[in-house]
C-alpha cells in the first residue's frame, strides 16, 4: 500500500479523522469536495489534493474509501451521474466505511466486481474522538486476499480490526453492534426517565445500576447526562440512531429473525426524532421520554 494513491470521499466528522491519519501514516491522499465536508484547510496544508466529482477522483486512486451516511448515499456516489463507476479503472480497491443495508451492500459489490474493481465493506464503531487519534474499531467483510491487502491501511486510523467474513459480514456484524448499544442506551434512558417522573434522585439511579447489572457502557455514556445534562457522552444523533436502526430491522427482516425488541428501539427513537429536533444527542433520549411521560 505505501505506493498506492488513496482517495476519500466523505470528509465528515468521522473522515476527516480518518484522513488526517492516512496522511500522517505517509500515504499520498486526494479527497472528494462536497458542502458536507469539515473544513479542509489542514488537511490541503498536509499536501491532500481535491477533486470536484466522484468520478475524477476514482480515475485518479488505487484505493477509494468511502465514509458517507448510509446505503443511499452509498448507491449515490457508485452509480449516479459522475459517480464512482464512471471512472473506475481496473482493479481499484473501494472500501465502504459506512454503516449500509447488507443486501445493498452485497449488490454495489457486485456491480463493482463486474466494472473490474474490487469491493470490501469495513464498516466503523466508536467515535470522531477516536477516529482523530487513529483508533476506530473496524469491521470488515473481504475474501482473505483483499483483506491482508488493506490491512496495513486499514491499521493508519483503527485500533481494531476484524474480518467479519466475506463481503456483507462487516455490515452486518455493524448492525449487530449498533442494534446491542443502542438497544441498552434506549433501555436506560426510557428507565432514567420513569425515574426522573418517579421521584428517584438521579444519583442513586447511577449509583445503584453501576453497582449492578445495569453497570456498563451504555450507562457510562448516559451518566454525563443523567447526573450534569451534559450530553455529549454519546456524540451520536438520534437521527442516526433511529437510521441504523431502521437498517437492522430490514437486516432482520431479511433473514426472517425475531425482531420484536428492535422494532421496540426503533420505534423509541423514532417517536424521538418526530417530536424533537433530529440532531438531537441520543442522551438527550432521557429528556425526550421523560416529558412524554405516559408513553403516548
Amino acid at each position: 500500500m505505501n505506493n498506492k494513491k488513496i482517495g476519500l470521499i466523505g470528509v465528515g466528522m468521522m473522515g476527516h479523522g480518518i484522513a488526517s491519519n492516512i496522511v500522517k501514516h505517509g500515504h499520498a491522499l486526494a479527497v472528494l469536495e462536497h458542502a458536507g465536508n469539515q473544513p479542509l484547510d489542514t488537511l490541503k496544508a498536509a499536501g491532500v489534493t481535491t477533486f470536484q466529482t466522484a468520478r475524477e477522483l476514482a480515475a485518479a486512486v488505487d484505493v477509494l474509501l468511502l465514509c458517507v451516511t448510509g446505503s443511499p448515499q452509498v448507491e449515490a456516489v457508485l452509480l449516479g451521474e459522475s459517480g464512482v463507476l464512471q471512472g473506475l479503472r481496473k482493479g481499484t480497491v473501494i472500501i465502504d466505511c459506512s454503516t449500509a443495508i447488507p443486501a445493498s451492500t452485497e449488490r454495489l459489490a457486485q456491480v463493482v466486481a463486474e466494472a473490474g474493481g474490487r469491493f470490501m465493506d469495513s464498516a466503523m464503531t466508536r467515535t470522531p474522538k477516536e477516529a482523530a487519534e487513529g483508533r476506530l474499531n473496524l469491521l470488515v467483510g473481504a475474501d482473505d486476499a483483499l483483506f491482508a491487502e488493506c490491512r496495513p491501511l486499514l491499521a493508519c486510523f483503527a485500533e481494531n480490526i476484524t474480518h467479519a467474513g466475506g463481503v456483507g459480514a462487516g455490515h452486518r456484524m455493524k448492525l449487530l453492534h449498533n442494534y446491542v448499544s443502542l438497544g441498552s442506551v434506549a433501555l436506560i434512558a426510557e428507565a432514567a426517565a420513569c425515574a426522573e417522573r418517579a421521584g428517584v434522585a438521579p444519583e442513586v439511579f447511577v449509583d445503584v445500576l453501576s453497582k449492578g447489572g445495569g453497570g456498563g457502557t451504555a450507562l457510562e455514556r448516559l451518566k454525563p447526562f443523567l447526573l450534569a445534562q451534559d450530553p455529549n457522552g454519546l456524540r451520536f444523533a438520534m437521527s442516526n440512531a433511529l437510521k441504523d436502526m431502521g437498517y437492522y430491522t430490514t437486516m432482520a427482516s431479511d433473514s426472517h429473525s425475531a425482531r420484536a425488541i428492535a422494532e421496540g428501539v426503533r420505534q423509541t427513537f423514532e417517536g424521538a426524532v418526530n417530536g424533537s429536533d433530529p440532531q438531537t444527542l441520543v442522551p438527550e433520549l432521557v429528556a425526550v421520554l421523560a416529558k412524554r411521560g405516559d408513553g403516548d
